[in-house]
């Protein structure tokens, strides 16, 4: 898996070299001509900040290495750079940002033999003077800045890390430090290296991955490769040289690796599934990720996005879709390190069938009758099984995940009988149906049973009874209301349990009291009900006895179809009653 992040990043260009990583800032400090300090401003859109591609960085392992407090170079936290800390913050806590706040302008200082702008900072950072102005712009700002906030500098309209008059001097720094990475990977054996094959001097630990802290990671990064244990050891190797890698190796995978995560990745509740594709896709609307984590309703009367696009590749008109591939890899953290629950690679052309095919069994009509629900997004299809997200456990949703991206894929059993446990409570509950949900059940009969039968909306003929039994109490719940309006607790709700567990002992029940209900409406409209009924028993050979859980999920998708056709049959009788109304009004 590691093997094609690294073959992303040499597709994709993307260069780096231990000590240089690509970060974000969310405020720069603005400094003058005569070092003073003349501004805070916000970058980028305000959450994420302003990327840069090439900042200095130093690992986790050497910002402490031969016991000295370090900082980072040029890009920090507000608390370190501005020394501004929260009022709570204990006495230790201060002294630890004024070491690393010494040690930032020690470094402007030391670099601006090389980028002689930054001895401004350095002079500007260490006036006591110029930190009071800089503390006034911090809380004077709205949205007030935070200290741990990222912050990097701006001197006279031009950002040093824009710069690489700087990148030498970095290079030799880094490299005399004290007990950094490099320092250690001298007097070792030669290793092959697991991911490449080449021979390599092994390093010692590997660099962070970071952005997982949302899904069980760890605010400072987790580790791909980490042998941090004893246990986890073999052979006398020590540490990461239990599955060596060397150290550029290592710094371009876990930097490519944040980059997918920062730009490609889908939150999956307690995992990230991060993707890539084997070329830059043409079209930015062509990411079928993004279609799954957030589909695009088409407008009426067109083709979703995916068959769109299947369309487009079976009349020749996308042949650069034809030899692209997909990458995709869920991971979550887990004690500081990064945990591969799931890993897929394929065809586009496969993901893109796979991806319509997931749209096409989901799809149902709409709880009015009047169209096709809009597509649902993924974690909408999740959310419908439970009341919260978070009750949803994480191999449940790998497993969604792995059949919205396989169409041979069936749906999984827990899944079903949780669709149709929550989908019996909204009845009782009289709470509306869920889209998402129906269409997981329609989905199940579909790659689960080969149900050639189930439709998106209400099918006459379909040859199941405990479909038309559902069927059956969806139009019987009509002709009650039709007769007596709203009386409370109605047929559906005193019977909908019973009625699609054991079918046979209520129907004959509620057929009884829908004689003294057509009585009660009469004229035409018990004609229509009549019809109606009729229709639906002589679809019946018999009335089964009992139902099992899935002839109970057909008499669940019988009865939403049968409502929701009854609720358009409605709303189109309505419009041809105003339509007279307004005939008969312009004669007049």
């Amino acid at each position: 898996m590691l093997n094609e992040v690294l073959a992303h990043a040499e597709r994709a260009g993307i260069k780096t070299e231990p000590g240089f990583s690509v970060k974000s800032a969310k405020w720069a400090i603005v400094i003058g001509k005569q070092a003073e300090i003349t501004g805070l401003i916000s970058l980028g859109d305000g959450q994420n900040g302003l990327e840069f591609g090439c900042c200095p960085d130093l690992s986790p392992s050497e910002m402490i290495a031969g016991s000295l407090t370090r900082s980072q170079f040029l890009i920090e936290s507000l608390a370190v750079v501005a020394f501004y800390y929260k009022e709570k913050a204990d006495e230790k806590e201060i002294e630890k940002y004024r070491i690393k706040h010494d040690y930032f302008i020690g470094l402007l200082a030391q670099a601006a033999s090389d980028c002689p702008e930054l001895a401004r900072a350095a002079a500007a950072l260490n006036s006591s003077e110029e930190l009071q102005k800089l503390a006034n712009f911090i809380n004077n700002n709205q949205p007030k800045p935070k200290p741990t906030d990222s912050v990097t500098l701006l001197i006279e309209d031009s950002f040093p890390l824009h710069s690489t008059t700087w990148h030498d001097w970095w290079r030799n720094h880094r490299a005399g430090g004290n007990g950094n990475d490099v320092d250690k990977t001298q007097n070792k054996d030669l290793m092959r290296c697991v991911l490449t094959g080449n021979t390599i001097v092994p390093v010692d630990t590997h660099p962070k991955i970071k952005g997982l802290s949302s899904v069980g990671g760890l605010g400072m990064g987790d580790v791909f490769i980490g042998f941090d244990k004893e246990a986890f050891q073999s052979y006398g190797l020590d540490k990461s040289a239990n599955a060596a890698t060397d150290e550029v190796t290592a710094k371009i995978y876990a930097e490519t690796f944040n980059q997918l995560i920062n730009r490609q990745s889908i939150r999956l509740i307690n995992g990230l599934a991060v993707y890539w594709f084997g070329r830059e896709l043409a079209n930015p609307d062509d990411d079928l990720f993004a279609e799954l984590e957030s589909p695009t309703e088409p407008p009426a009367g067109q083709s979703t996005r995916p068959k769109a696009m299947l369309n487009a590749i079976n009349d020749g008109q996308r042949p650069d879709l034809l030899e692209n591939y997909y990458y995709v890899m869920t991971v979550s953290g887990q004690s500081g390190r990064v945990m591969v629950r799931d890993w897929q690679q394929g065809r586009l052309t496969e993901l893109l069938e796979n991806v319509n095919a997931w749209f096409d069994d989901l799809q149902i009509i709409a709880r009015d009758g009047g169209q096709l629900a809009p597509p649902s997004k993924f974690l909408a299809v999740v959310g419908s099984l439970v009341r919260d997200l978070k009750d949803v456990p994480a191999p449940l949703i790998n497993d969604l995940w792995r059949t919205a991206l396989n169409k041979n894929k069936p749906v999984s059993n827990s899944a079903f009988a949780q669709a149709l446990m929550a989908t019996r409570k909204a009845v009782i509950n009289e709470e509306a149906q869920n889209h998402a949900r129906m269409g997981l059940l329609k989905a199940y009969h579909i790659r689960n049973k080969g149900d050639c039968y189930m439709n998106t909306q209400l099918n006459p003929g379909h040859p199941s009874p405990a479909y038309q039994c559902g069927r059956l109490l969806a139009v019987l719940a009509d002709l009650q209301y039709a007769a007596l309006g709203d009386v409370g607790a109605g047929v559906v709700q005193r019977y909908y349990t019973a009625t699609s567990q054991a079918p046979a002992l209520r129907i004959g029940q509620l057929m009884s009291n829908a004689k003294n209900h057509l009585n009660k409406v009469g004229g035409g409209l018990a004609f229509e009900f009549e019809n109606r009924i009729g229709e639906i028993m002589s679809a019946m050979t018999q009335i089964p006895k009992t139902l099992d859980l899935e002839q109970q999920s057909l008499f669940a998708l019988g009865y939403y179809q049968q409502l929701a056709d009854n609720r358009a049959r409605m709303a189109e009788n309505k419009a041809k009653k105003q339509a007279k109304q307004n005939q008969a009004d312009g004669e007049k």
